[in-house]
């Protein structure tokens, strides 16, 4: 399940990597995210999002410590990272989300993980278009 690839720091793979500019990088993006209230959840994750503007989305994780040790919370954030980097061309609005997993009694497969997120963003977009609809 969990591969590991000799030359991971070369050339060919700058397309796997998670720059900055997929991130949410200081306390007051978190704030304008949580302000936002947006919230999907399943068994899995807990997502909050705002369309943020910009021409990509940005990720934001918050794993408390009563997911885990730091062992399982590092596993966490290793999966969500992993989920987002590769559904994030998928979303058709750009957005800051903030990902917190639910406690579990193991972490899940990165499958999972990914499901979660596409479903739960899908429906943040969808309570996103149906909010400005009504205004």
């Amino acid at each position: 399940m969990c591969e590991t690839s000799k030359g991971a720091g070369t050339s060919g793979s700058t397309g796997q990597r998670f720059p900055k500019t997929a991130r949410l990088r200081n306390s007051a993006e978190f704030r304008n995210v949580f302000a936002v209230r947006r919230i999907a959840a399943d068994d899995v994750l807990v997502v909050f999002g705002f369309e943020n503007g910009l021409e990509h989305s940005r990720l934001g994780l918050s794993v408390s410590r009563k997911v885990g040790k730091a062992v399982v919370r590092n596993r966490w954030k290793r999966l969500i990272r992993e989920a987002f980097r590769k559904n994030q061309s998928g979303f058709s609005t750009p957005l800051d989300l903030v990902v917190l997993p639910q406690k579990c009694a193991k972490p899940p497969t990165v499958r999972q993980v990914e499901e979660s997120l596409r479903r739960l963003v899908g429906r943040l977009i969808a309570k996103w278009h149906k909010s400005k609809k009504s205004d």
